[in-house]
């Protein structure tokens, strides 16, 4: 995953001598797609980055490996440069010369997904780096988090950043209690949606709202939460997990969510069913799954864009590895330990 993650990123001169982004897709062969889900978007996006930034902070933290580090700097110098002087982000560059898409509705400076994720990412590194520029984005980026609406799942990146803040500024939580009401409020028969317009069984898709509630629940002493929590996950997770995630598709990213829901349970609860479940999600990567097969393959170190209709994609792009690896934390750190630094280093390192 890592080793993907390094082939489909390049280095930006044109932002800083470190900086890096991440392709958004590749195709079967490797060669890069263009993004252009909702008309052109780019090569790479903060979206993306954010979220790598988090995954090589764990890294980091864990192994102390410095070229995890290297990697911090390189995403952080790019997620910094896409932020306006109002605080509020860009998603997608257009090129690798790093023209930065100003227009498309997919990358329009305060995007909910992309403004919270990088947010919550330099919340979550503002006491690993002694860089004033991460105080000075997050100050800036506070305002668009509090004033502007957002839905369910975008909100549940909210609680996560300002769990992460209150630790050094106390009127973070008022808002976290605040939001975490939004998200339980935000409900079908006790089954948390991503949005009041959502229907039918909510999109396991960056859905965090249990995960998020079950970290708010031990940081206010709140049991209301986790219960609200535990009733939606038992309805929205565990049967699909159980069944390997039988459905007609699944992403890496759905996988992740249901690993991470599980795992707060089970750390917060200390009840070793939420453990088995986690176990269990994880194996999606290596087998338990529709196809009968891995999608992460660790010879080549890299996972596949999910499982269509029983097939595994031929492709392999930026959030399958970002997130499949942050799915699979430890067994991706372990695996770093003895990892050739010129196999996952867009700087060309020896």
């Amino acid at each position: 995953m890592i080793r993907q993650i390094a082939r489909l990123s390049r280095t930006l001169p044109a932002f800083s001598d470190q900086a890096v982004a991440i392709a958004v897709y590749a195709d079967s062969r490797g060669d890069f797609v263009i993004a252009q889900e909702a008309g052109f978007e780019g090569v790479a996006c903060v979206d993306d980055a954010a979220r790598a930034f988090n995954l090589f902070c764990a890294i980091w933290r864990s192994t102390g490996l410095p070229w995890a580090k290297q990697w911090c700097d390189g995403l952080l110098d790019f997620i910094l440069v896409m932020q306006r002087d109002d605080g509020q982000w860009f998603n997608f560059i257009r090129d690798w010369d790093g023209s930065i898409n100003r227009e498309s509705r997919t990358s329009l400076a305060g995007g909910h997904f992309w403004q919270a994720r990088a947010m919550f990412a330099l919340a979550r590194a503002r006491t690993l780096f002694d860089d004033p520029r991460i105080e000075d984005a997050l100050r800036r980026g506070s305002a668009p988090l509090i004033e502007v609406a957002a839905p369910s799942d975008v909100r549940a990146l909210h609680v996560l950043t300002a769990i992460e803040l209150r630790d050094h500024d106390a009127f973070w939580t008022p808002n976290i209690v605040k939001w975490c009401n939004e998200i339980a409020e935000c409900n079908d028969q006790g089954v948390l949606m991503n949005s009041p317009d959502e229907r039918d069984t909510p999109h396991l898709w960056g859905h965090l709202q249990e995960f998020a509630l079950t970290k708010a629940s031990v940081i206010l002493d709140e049991h209301r939460l986790l219960e609200v929590a535990e009733r939606s996950a038992s309805i929205i997770f565990e049967d699909v997990i159980r069944s390997g995630f039988e459905r007609p598709q699944t992403s890496a990213y759905d996988v992740a969510s249901s690993v991470a829901a599980m795992s707060e349970f089970a750390e917060v609860t200390k009840d070793p069913k939420y453990e088995d479940l986690a176990t269990l999600a994880r194996r999606w990567f290596h087998g338990r799954n529709p196809a009968s097969a891995p999608v992460y393959d660790v010879d080549l170190g890299l996972v596949a864009d999910g499982i269509d209709d029983g097939r595994i994609s031929k492709n392999s792009g930026a959030e399958s590895n970002i997130e499949g690896a942050i799915a699979l934390l430890a067994e991706t750190i372990e695996r770093s330990k003895s990892f050739d630094l010129t196999a996952i280093s867009p700087w060309g390192l020896a």
